[in-house]
């Protein structure tokens, strides 16, 4: 297993790297033969206003899935401890949903969802705000799959949306958790104002639906 330790306004001393080892090693124990590389973001926050101040990051490949998890806590020891706990589980639930897969006997049941419109707010109470610049940039993989592959991989990756390409139409889909509870995906519309469903055929409206919308399970 390949382990790769990064700082940012943080000197990786051998006594973190040895720390992040011993913890890391230890949540991808039972979990080696899924685990191909782990990438450990270790970072303190410069600013005073920002609380927690000292966050870990894990990222682990896991047979071509991305599974991740992140922490914050004023103790960068703590929250090394919190991230483990944290990707253990995902690891765990990670490996139990490929086992179930395996030993499923009826064939794959389609999932009953409703279309229903874009919720017009989706940050909900919460005051957007834009960074004045661009501080990190991410390159991914972005294979094509389904929407309940991308429901998967939203839950294994620790965040409130994940964006995919749609292996029905060939476009670039939102998997979001809404506010209120279950999941919404965001369509593109194209030039004549319509959007792709996958069954090919087109759809006319005011607004884009998601393609579907389930509850969390």
């Amino acid at each position: 297993m390949k382990l790769v330790i990064h700082g940012k306004n943080i000197e990786i001393t051998d006594a973190i790297r040895e720390y992040v080892n011993q913890k890391i090693e230890k949540a991808v124990n039972h979990f080696q033969n899924l685990t191909t590389e782990v990438n450990v973001h270790l970072s303190v926050a410069r600013n005073p206003r920002i609380n927690p101040k000292q966050a870990a990051e894990v990222t682990i490949y896991a047979n071509g899935t991305v599974i991740r998890a992140e922490e914050s806590s004023d103790n960068l020891y703590a929250s090394i401890d919190l991230v483990a706990d944290k990707i253990a589980r995902n690891l765990r639930k990670y490996k139990e949903k490929r086992l179930d897969q395996k030993t499923q006997a009826q064939p794959k049941t389609a999932v009953v969802v409703e279309e229903v419109p874009v919720a017009p707010d989706l940050i909900g109470d919460r005051t957007p705000e834009l960074p004045t610049e661009v501080v990190r940039t991410k390159y991914f993989a972005m294979p094509p799959m389904t929407t309940e592959e991308a429901l998967e991989q939203l839950q294994l990756v620790d965040h409130d949306f994940y964006m995919f390409r749609n292996a029905e139409t060939g476009e670039i889909n939102v998997i979001y958790e809404r506010n209120h509870g279950g999941y919404g995906v965001i369509l593109p519309r194209n030039g004549n104002g319509h959007t792709n469903h996958k069954n090919g055929k087109t759809a006319h409206g005011n607004s884009a639906t998601p393609e579907k919308s389930t509850a969390k399970g």
